[in-house]
């Protein structure tokens, strides 16, 4: 089936539609649970086609709901890949640019949707427009991402590709202070690294990683299944990876969440084995758990009160000390991933970053665990402040808490009403409060 069928079926099943639109897919990388009213279910599991590569033009086309891992494994026999690939194979395309996408060559390119030359968009009146930067749309194509298809749906989107080298060599930089840890960061961010990123396992324990593409390894590690690639970051001070290995590399074991699955246990993960131990087998898991509340009942029987903490927040890297400070003190999760974002010069609406500023992603994702009761958010809306207090952003595919008051002066409510009536002026898709806070 060419893309133009597939579309011309999605948007016969729109205009016959009678209640608010959702979607019928096979992968989610949303961590919040939602309170699913009725939805008329549009199935958009066959818009996975990869339709073209031009790497001399420096694009690639895709249907929105393309993997990364597809998208990846289509662009490097061409010596390409997507300018910036999020670390799990299970994300999309379409998700990523409806959401908030980033990895460690942001740095240079940005976030996933700075990225981006066109994206073709379904309304949920049933209007296919195509957004570009300069068009007509431009008003949609600057407002799409993180709008979390309350605007509508990609179908298909044109995509940077850039230049790899058969293998890249990691550097790691250990640091015991964090101020040296984030001027060093700022320093290399101004080099000639391909990518950066870096993980905090500890107040006193930093590690910066600096990766080049080069043409020969002297070896190459594999951290596809019993060797755990977090864990080689505080072994060893260089490293080398094939490009697809390093594209991957924080999959196998979802960062460091396999270890709340038990899977760094080297029995059983054996027994796992190699094709399981990646994100869409862990997501499979963590679904199953929030459906069953398995490890809620087992906490509450040993006494411990929980709140999830699943959270990317963007911090000006002036303030970067001064939020870890703050994370290690009150939120006391470890480890926590370190990625460097250089916004690309354009204002995205629901998504403003300075451009003059060099950001500093912090990701952790855990469950705090007290004895003693609180209410419930308290972290996360600990957090929420902490970020706005700093001048930070925040994606919104995990919990929040904001009233709808301060979460409109973040996420430019003015703006987003005048998007809302010109391309949802039915109202026939939830607003971004509330499917992303009231969680509907």
């Amino acid at each position: 089936m060419t893309h133009a069928d597939k579309v011309e079926r999605l948007l016969a099943a729109v205009r016959a539609a009678d209640a608010p639109l959702g979607l019928a897919k096979d992968t989610s990388n949303l961590f919040r649970d939602r309170q699913e009213g009725r939805k008329a279910r549009l199935d958009v599991r066959d818009f996975t086609a990869v339709l073209a590569v031009d790497a001399a033009a420096g694009w690639v086309e895709a249907e929105g709901m393309v993997t990364y891992e597809h998208l990846v494994d289509a662009c490097l026999p061409h010596g390409v890949m997507p300018a910036v690939v999020p670390e799990l194979k299970s994300i999309t395309l379409g998700g990523a640019a409806a959401g908030v996408g980033i990895e460690a060559s942001s740095f240079r390119y940005g976030l996933v949707h700075e990225t981006l030359a066109e994206i073709e968009v379904l309304l949920p009146d049933g209007r296919l427009v195509v957004a570009t930067p300069d068009n007509a749309q431009a008003d949609l194509f600057f407002g799409f991402p993180n709008s979390y298809g309350t605007l509508g749906y990609a179908l298909r989107l044109r995509a940077r590709v850039v230049p790899v080298r058969p293998y890249v060599r990691l550097t790691h930089h250990h640091y015991t202070d964090p101020a040296a840890c984030f001027a060093a960061l700022e320093r290399l961010c101004a080099g000639e690294a391909d990518f950066l990123d870096g993980v905090v396992f500890g107040p006193r324990e930093f590690v910066l990683t600096e990766g080049h593409f080069v043409g020969h390894a002297p070896y190459t590690s594999d951290y596809g299944f019993e060797h755990i690639y977090y864990r080689s970051l505080l072994e060893r001070d260089e490293d080398y990876l094939s490009v697809r290995d390093f594209i991957w590399r924080w999959d196998t074991d979802w960062f460091w969440c396999s270890n709340n699955l038990g899977l760094q246990n080297p029995i059983l993960r054996r027994l796992v084995g190699r094709k399981r131990l990646n994100s869409v087998f862990y997501t499979k898991l963590m679904r199953l758990n929030s459906r069953w509340r398995l490890t809620h009942r087992l906490d509450r029987l040993m006494g411990w009160h929980r709140e999830s903490v699943i959270q990317d927040v963007d911090i000006p890297i002036a303030h970067a000390a001064e939020f870890l400070d703050f994370l290690l003190a009150e939120i006391g999760i470890l480890p926590v991933w370190l990625c460097p974002i250089r916004p690309q010069g354009r204002t995205f609406t629901l998504y403003p970053m300075r451009s003059d500023t060099l950001y500093v992603n912090f990701g952790f994702w855990d469950v705090v665990r007290r004895r003693e009761a609180f209410p419930p958010g308290h972290h996360n809306r600990l957090i929420e402040a902490k970020v706005m207090a700093l001048g930070g952003i925040k994606s919104l595919y995990s919990d929040s808490y904001y009233d709808q008051t301060t979460f409109w002066r973040l996420y430019d409510g003015a703006a987003y009403r005048r998007l809302k009536a010109r391309y949802d002026p039915h109202g026939r898709a939830r607003d971004l409060y509330q499917k992303c806070v009231l969680r509907q």
